[in-house]
């Protein structure tokens, strides 16, 4: 059976959405990667690994799709799905776990604020004027669907992908596209959080138009300072929503009493 999550994951904000695929994925991976498996290895059935894990076959699917993507697993049609041979080149993932902790979360979208700010800057070097012309698109596509009553994601996806592709480098793209599967939820939440503070959509709205006029401008230290800001502030709208913690309080420095002499080194 998988393990059940502990109390305080179970407490855990709905900003950390854990799939039980992922964790069937972790698991039958520590089991390749210890040794349990070994190369060669056919795998149980769909229906055995389901029951031997108390879970559904479509979960088994998702977690072996996981590993086949991975190269760890490789299917064989009509014979079942066997242990592959040790990779010479390891694929880019992040620990499943990665979903279960909400310091974790924080930890990558701090990879993504790098990753849009830099996205941004090349993007301001780059850009066609086809490429800003898509930009603004993307952002009346993002209007026009909260104004029907959308929660906009899928248009503010569409944005900042617009954005890597102004950036000139087709890696920038599948980076964001790898780190959407572990941040899609975060960004589902923090659009309908923003939806619900006509001030948050506002301030949304004035920032992504802030990063396209640094980048039609063609000032790449601007749309990175732009780009990066954005992210700080939605992690901000974030901590306000209590969605994520505040950052802990630096602690008080210590004031020298009048007359005190400094300690002794």
């Amino acid at each position: 059976m998988l393990p059940r999550p502990s109390p305080s994951q179970a407490a855990a904000p709905r900003l950390v959405i854990e799939r039980l695929s992922d964790r069937l994925a972790t698991l039958l991976a520590a089991q390749v990667e210890s040794g349990s498996l070994s190369p060669g290895d056919r795998l149980p059935t769909e229906q055995q690994l389901a029951q031997a894990h108390g879970v559904s076959r479509t979960v088994v699917r998702e977690a072996v799709h996981q590993l086949t993507s991975r190269g760890l697993l490789i299917s064989r049609q009509g014979s079942g799905v066997y242990v592959s041979k040790a990779p010479r080149n390891h694929a880019l993932s992040f620990d499943a776990m990665v979903l279960e902790s909400i310091d974790a979360v924080v930890r990558v979208r701090e990879v993504r604020r790098a990753l849009e700010g830099e996205t941004a800057a090349l993007a301001a070097s780059r850009a066609t004027r086809l490429q800003v012309a898509a930009l603004r698109r993307a952002l009346k596509a993002i209007d026009k669907s909260t104004a029907e009553g959308g929660d906009g994601v899928a248009e503010d996806l569409a944005f900042h992908r617009a954005l890597t592709d102004a950036a000139g480098n087709p890696h920038f793209g599948r980076l964001l596209e790898f780190l959407e599967q572990y941040l899609a939820e975060a960004m589902r939440v923090t659009r309908g959080n923003e939806a619900r503070r006509v001030d948050f959509m506002e301030d949304v709205r004035a920032e992504h138009r802030a990063i396209v006029d640094a980048v039609e401008a063609r000032q790449p230290s601007l749309a990175r300072r732009r780009a990066v800001e954005h992210m700080r502030r939605g992690d901000r709208r974030l901590q306000i929503a209590g969605l994520i913690p505040l950052p802990d309080p630096a602690p008080p420095a210590k004031r020298r009493t009048a007359g005190a002499k400094p300690a002794k080194p």
